[in-house]
């Protein structure tokens, strides 16, 4: 099979299209078909060899095939497998099994895998695993989000902001996007009740207090974070710089008691949240947003991308068998 492998740390110009061995489901596994992955933040962490991904591979990649959001179609079980059958069409992460999401097949623990909406795209399918469990969680659990509250998304025009300003809105939250200025007109459109143009204006200077802040980027002070909070507010962060992520547990504390800070530390393949997610697919009230679909072939190109921060939402890599030709 074909797969991007990436045998070193370094910029996408280290990822190559090879063909690898197909892998064998063990017992407890599922051999699929990938027919979509989406990219993650994290994904470049791996890729770059950022200091918190080198557990496991301080000098190169424990994992040679990166990515872990993928949606596909089982093509084989272990004998052991009980709740899935060939044909069946999954969406899953595999952050917690390995990852392996950029080639044309994968195996798979029965355990983390939850059942495609036949109303979704593999590509809308394969953009929820992370992204959408991020924003949920960093939004509902622990924040304990409420309706009438003022929330604002920092970053909200990425994969795990677009989510987070859909979220949100349903459970009756009044929502503030803050990104890029070619990026408000699609944060509108998905439902945020006022937009920040970061490049324009400082929303810690603006004197408008929040509720919740839900940070994708974590690109802010404590002390900005500090000014922009009511007495009671919440910051969650989801993303960034992990020194910076620190600092602002660490000093947040010191800081001020009365305003709650913390890491998203997110349930990767959370069922109940799963099938939460693919109820409001269902129902309409998220839609993914997809900036670009890619080749496997030209992973390193969607990497690039992303990397430099202009991409609306997700970026997809369609993984078609018939069209995987070395570059």
């Amino acid at each position: 099979m074909k797969a991007i492998v990436c045998t070193k740390y370094g910029p996408p110009d280290v990822l190559q299209l090879k063909e690898v061995d197909k892998p064998t489901p063990k017992d407890n596994e599922v051999l699929v078909k990938v027919h979509a992955a989406s990219l993650n933040a994290a994904d470049l962490d791996y890729l770059r060899g950022r200091p918190m991904v080198r557990i496991g591979g301080l000098r190169k990649p424990r994992y040679k095939i990166l990515g872990s959001d993928i949606a596909g179609r089982v093509e084989a079980v272990g004998r052991n497998v009980k709740q899935f059958q060939p044909g069946d069409d999954i969406f899953v992460d595999l952050s917690v099994c390995g990852f392996g999401a950029f080639a044309e097949y994968v195996c798979v623990p029965e355990k983390p895998l939850a059942l495609k909406s036949a109303s979704m795209t593999f590509e809308e399918a394969a953009t929820l695993p992370q992204a959408a469990i991020l924003a949920l969680q960093g939004l509902r659990d622990k924040s304990q989000i409420q309706p009438g509250q003022k929330v604002l998304i920092n970053g909200a025009g990425g994969g795990v902001g677009t989510f987070a300003v859909q979220i949100a809105k349903l459970f009756g939250a009044e929502v503030t996007g803050v990104d890029s200025t070619e990026k408000l007109d699609m944060v509108r459109s998905i439902g945020a009740d006022q937009v920040i143009d970061y490049t324009q204006e400082d929303f810690t200077k603006s004197g408008q207090r929040y509720d919740l802040i839900l940070d994708v980027v974590v690109s802010r002070s404590i002390s900005d974070y500090k000014r922009a909070l009511n007495p009671k507010g919440v910051l969650r962060m989801v993303g960034g710089s992990m020194a910076r992520v620190f600092k602002a547990m660490f000093l947040g504390s010191l800081i001020s008691r009365s305003k709650k800070m913390s890491i998203v530390m997110w349930k990767p393949n959370k069922k109940e949240d799963l099938v939460f997610l693919t109820e409001l697919f269902e129902a309409g009230k998220i839609v993914p947003i997809i900036d670009r679909c890619y080749p496997l072939g030209e992973v390193a190109e969607a990497f690039r991308y992303l990397e430099e921060g202009h991409h609306q939402g997700k970026l997809v890599i369609t993984i078609d068998s018939k069209k995987n030709e070395f570059p």
